[in-house]
C-alpha cells in the first residue's frame, strides 16, 4: 500500500518526515483512510532497509514516476587515484514517458545525487 504525502513541494522537510511517519503508522495498524491512498503523482519505493542492493519499481498508475531506493553500502571506490572505502547507495528512477522524457529524468535524477550528497542543502 503506498499512502500519500500531498503537496510535498510546498512543505519543509521536517513536516515532510512527520506526516510520512503517521502514514505510514496508520498504514501499519491498518487505519488507513481513502484520502490517505488517493491523488498522488509521484512515489518513492525504500527497499534500503532490507539489505537490497538495487531494484526496479514498478509505477503507480496515473502516477508520472516512482523513485527506487535501495541500501547504503560500503564499496571501494577510486579517489584522486586511490582506492578507499566508500558509502554507497543506487538509486532507480522509472517514468512514464507519456508524462516525461528521459532527459527531465536524468535531470531529476543529478538534482537528488546533489541533495544526498550535500544533505544540508535541503534546509537552506
Amino acid at each position: 500500500m503506498t499512502v500519500v504525502c500531498k503537496d510535498t513541494d510546498q512543505k519543509p522537510i521536517r513536516l515532510i518526515a512527520r506526516e510520512v511517519r503517521e502514514l505510514a503508522g496508520r498504514a501499519r495498524d491498518r487505519k488507513v483512510k481513502p484520502e490517505d491512498i488517493e491523488g498522488s503523482t509521484f512515489s518513492v519505493s525504500n527497499l534500503g532497509m532490507f539489505g537490497i542492493d538495487e531494484f526496479s519499481a514498478i509505477i503507480n498508475p496515473p502516477e508520472a514516476a516512482i523513485l527506487a531506493v535501495s541500501a547504503v553500502q560500503d564499496v571501494p571506490v577510486v579517489e584522486d587515484g586511490e582506492v578507499k572505502i566508500a558509502s554507497r547507495m543506487k538509486a532507480t528512477l522509472s517514468a512514464d514517458h507519456r508524462v516525461t522524457d528521459g532527459a527531465e529524468a536524468a535531470e531529476f535524477m543529478a538534482v537528488l545525487a546533489e541533495y544526498l550528497e550535500e544533505p544540508l542543502r535541503l534546509f537552506v
